[in-house]
């Protein structure tokens, strides 16, 4: 495995990052189709074994139960120091108007919440998971600060917002000597590309590294149009998402799959072969609940695409509606 910086700062990455959301509890929260903890940590295990440093998740995510099994597991399986964890805030956690926010009483409780659920010292990557449009951005960019100086997280990122919202958060850390934000984890696949637009060109220019989130759609990209699985019917989210625009996504699917029967890869090693050749894109979100499709991902890190086959596969493409932002 070739590590690669976390943006613009020393950090090193695996090309891939293994998300969380999949671990917890499949009959207490929205996700039917999560694995509990014996399930998981297999999972969690082998990506370690093939390389993988790097793991996201977040406190919404099973409420909880995803950042404990994670926590579990790394000290289990792990050196601390050599991997890389990230996890989230914004989202409520608890019923009243207290449970969740951007607000500094609100970073403040959760950042030590997560670490008192994964059993850890730090966090290395602290995430915001949307924008907060009920909490100045001067007051929760410099909480985020005061984490960092606390020793409680190593490095910020940011998701799911428009690019004029990102750059006021750098400018006003930049301004008042905070901690800025090292990284974007936005929604970004074949299938829908509207970060391109903006986001990209501006992550580019800052410095600042993509993980993107839905690299294969929900598994829209993995499979031939007509074919399903469990997550494909019950994803309630993804369904959300995708399924206005599958006829417009079908012409860019069917590509996916034309080109990996060319080349002999996977549809899956073709999507997101092509993803890690879109800069600043650095190690974009695979879920995983299957311990094959975590090798079948990691084989794309050594898939190069030629400049035709990744115009082949962009060809068909028309916009869509904004997805992800609040």
């Amino acid at each position: 495995m070739k590590y690669v910086k976390l943006g613009n700062t020393g950090l090193d990455v695996s090309p891939l990052c293994l998300g969380c959301m999949s671990f917890g509890d499949p009959e207490g929260w929205v996700h039917k189709w999560a694995l509990n903890e014996e399930q998981s940590r297999p999972i969690i295990q082998k990506a370690l074994g093939l390389g993988i440093n790097f793991f996201d998740t977040a406190n919404v995510y099973s409420l909880g139960r995803s950042e404990e099994i994670l926590g579990r597991a790394i000290r289990d399986f792990a050196k601390r120091d050599e991997v890389v964890v990230a996890t989230k805030v914004y989202w409520h956690m608890r019923e009243g108007f207290t449970g969740g926010s951007l607000s500094r009483k609100a970073i403040l409780s959760e950042i030590d919440n997560s670490l008192e659920r994964m059993g850890l010292d730090y966090i290395d990557l602290y995430i915001i998971h949307r924008w907060d449009y009920g909490t100045p951005i001067e007051e929760t960019m410099e909480a985020l600060h005061d984490v960092v100086k606390a020793g409680k997280a190593r490095y910020l990122g940011a998701s799911a917002m428009w690019a004029w919202q990102f750059q006021k958060a750098q400018y006003v850390a930049e301004k008042h000597g905070w901690t800025r934000f090292a990284s974007m984890q936005n929604h970004y696949n074949l299938v829908y590309r509207e970060e391109e637009r903006e986001m990209l060109p501006l992550c580019k220019d800052l410095g600042v590294g993509l993980t993107p989130y839905s690299p294969l759609a929900a598994g829209r990209l993995s499979r031939a149009p007509g074919q399903t699985s469990e997550r494909y019917e019950t994803d309630k989210v993804a369904q959300g998402k995708y399924d206005a625009n599958k006829d417009a996504d079908r012409p860019v699917i069917e590509r996916v799959g034309e080109l990996a029967e060319r080349r002999g890869l996977s549809m899956t090693q073709v999507a997101l072969a092509w993803l890690l050749h879109k800069a600043p894109v650095i190690s974009p979100i695979i879920g995983s609940n299957k311990m094959s499709h975590l090798e079948n991902a990691v084989d794309a890190v050594s898939v190069a695409l030629s400049p035709e086959e990744i115009a082949f596969l962009e060809d068909p493409y028309t916009p869509h509606p904004v997805q992800g932002h609040s």
